[in-house]
């Protein structure tokens, strides 16, 4: 199968940098948006949830992503996102404890919104920490 180029960039790090079959990303609109080699040049927008990958071997990784967005030029493809963590570098217990703590927070409209968004990322910790050893 053919590959392209793909390179995850987090605010902290390069999460991954390498050639891919394919990428599974959440999209903006709640779907999911695929990406396979030769794709039409575009820019996305990401939201918080699970980013596939099938490597160049044709094994897949998963990331755990924050919201960004994804730019394919050229059969390169670069995402920036705000975090992207593999299943093993996740503290299942640590997202529990920060979901637990915020759903107690009696909150502003402002801390609302925050709150929504770090439980949206904590669930999503737990969910690929979880399903780290499923396949597609």
């Amino acid at each position: 199968m053919k590959t392209f180029w793909l390179k995850v960039i987090a605010s902290d790090r390069v999460a991954y940098n390498g050639r891919c079959q394919k990428v599974i990303v959440p999209a903006a609109d709640g779907g999911q948006m695929g990406i396979l080699a030769d794709h039409e040049n575009m820019v996305i927008a990401i939201e918080v949830g699970e980013a596939k990958m099938q490597l160049e071997d044709g094994t897949w990784e998963t990331l755990a992503v924050g919201t960004g967005f994804l730019e394919v030029v050229n059969n390169r493809v670069t995402m920036l996102v705000q975090t992207a963590e593999k299943p093993e570098e996740i503290d299942a217990r640590r997202a529990e404890e920060v979901m637990e703590e915020k759903l107690r927070q009696k909150q502003s409209i402002q801390e609302y919104y925050h709150t929504k968004a770090s439980l949206a990322r904590a669930m999503n910790r737990l969910k690929v920490s979880r399903e780290k050893n499923t396949r597609i």
